[in-house]
């Protein structure tokens, strides 16, 4: 049975911390306020939810296993975001973090999530009572108001948002841990943030790759642009972003660079132009072109090519790909993107390009993860081929579509 974050008891894991520290259970139990017999016992739940002994019992003391440390770790940062979370707040207790209980924790981010104590309660299986009592108390714990009420509308206000990525940063370290010391039971959730360019074929080809070879891993892909998941990246709500990345250096993210995508002009097959290989702007005027959308960078570098004379009729406006595809198939029109983005149409000769690759056009393809993420060691693997699929583009568009001198 596969042991969730919210079984594991916050005041188990600070009497880990305190063991490791100590060196042993007496020393430990006098730091934490619990008896000897009680701080064993809890050590013992710990490990028997972990799955493997975490301290190797000497006769000099106490010291951590090698899964040991990598929970003790995990466990110190979970409680720094915590600690981070809860900072600024009226003080009750001075480090409100170490009074806090896991249900608690359960319950508020339970109504962060669902905006209500109906959906907070029916997310989770507990009651709304249940609910109500763990908000109530990790308020008083806090000494501050978390979530605001009127009438029956409930929202978590600044405070609770603040505190609301440090509980979830808090439970994505402790899933980590538990991933990496359970990852051949019950599987592993992969939280992937797939920009557009990233859709097509290198997500999805780095999630075939890894299911082939890992069968219990599992994938949830949030789709959207960069502004609407990079607060969710920040939040611990999604591991990863992978697509463009940005052109600036963000001071809490880290953008790894996996490969540089050039953009080209699209058309149908049958297209007069299909297949031609020059770049020639005044025939490129003659046709109607679809257009990527207002204030994105692909519209940015279409004004660009058009930028010496008149604009061509572009009656059509969408980012979407599906449409994109089937419009260049029905009729004479013409688009600028990248190859991966239509690349199914492409390899199966539905569509051709017009012209050399945009000079200076290219965009680099790569991860963002927040600066202190640590990946366990499955989520290590699909980066890795993210990468390997990054450096050979057969591998990531096919043999027919790298032939047809498209990458």
């Amino acid at each position: 049975m596969t042991t969730h974050p919210f079984d594991l008891n916050l005041r188990h894991l600070r009497a880990l911390l305190a063991i490791s520290a100590q060196g042993s259970i007496s020393g430990a139990a006098d730091v934490v306020s619990l008896s000897q017999p009680a701080l064993t016992q809890g050590l013992a739940k710990l490990e028997d939810q972990i799955g493997s002994p975490l301290f190797e019992r000497r006769t000099d003391g106490m010291v951590s296993t090698r899964m040991g440390q990598l929970v003790i770790d995990r466990t110190r940062a979970a409680l720094g975001h915590l600690a981070t979370g809860a900072k600024g707040f009226t003080k009750v207790f001075s480090h409100p973090e170490n009074v806090m209980t896991m249900t608690q924790l359960r319950a508020f981010l339970a109504l962060a999530d669902a905006g209500s104590f109906v959906g907070a309660a029916a997310n989770t299986g507990l009651s709304q009572t249940a609910v109500h009592r763990g908000v109530r108390e990790l308020e008083s714990v806090m000494g501050a108001t978390l979530v605001e009420r009127r009438g029956r509308g409930v929202w978590v206000n600044a405070g609770g948002k603040r505190f609301a990525r440090g509980a979830r940063l808090a439970m994505s370290e402790l899933s980590a841990a538990l991933a990496d010391a359970q990852e051949e039971s019950e599987g592993e959730h992969i939280l992937i943030g797939a920009l557009p360019l990233s859709r097509p074929f290198l997500v999805p080809a780095a999630m075939g790759r890894l299911a082939a070879e890992r069968p219990r891993a599992r994938f949830e892909v949030s789709e959207g642009s960069w502004r609407e998941l990079v607060e969710p990246l920040r939040d611990g709500a999604i591991d990863m972003i992978v697509g463009t990345l940005r052109s600036y250096e963000i001071a809490d993210l880290r953008q790894i660079p996996i490969y540089d995508d050039e953009l080209v002009i699209a058309a149908g097959a049958e297209h007069p132009l299909a297949g031609s290989t020059e770049l020639d702007v005044n025939a490129l005027r003659e046709y109607p072109w679809i257009l990527p959308p207002r204030n994105s960078p692909l519209r940015g570098e279409w004004e660009r090519l058009f930028s010496d004379g008149a604009k061509p009729f572009a009656p059509v406006e969408t980012g979407s790909v599906m449409i994109i595809g089937r419009l260049l198939t029905e009729g004479r029109f013409l688009t600028l993107l990248s190859p991966s983005q239509i690349a199914l149409q492409i390899s199966a000769g539905l569509l051709a390009r017009v012209g050399p690759p945009l000079p200076d056009s290219t965009r680099r393809l790569g991860l963002t993860t927040r600066q202190d993420w640590r990946p366990t060691r499955l989520q290590r693997r699909f980066m890795e081929i993210l990468t390997d699929l990054g450096e050979n583009p057969e591998a990531l568009h096919s043999h027919a579509l790298a032939t047809r001198g498209w990458v």
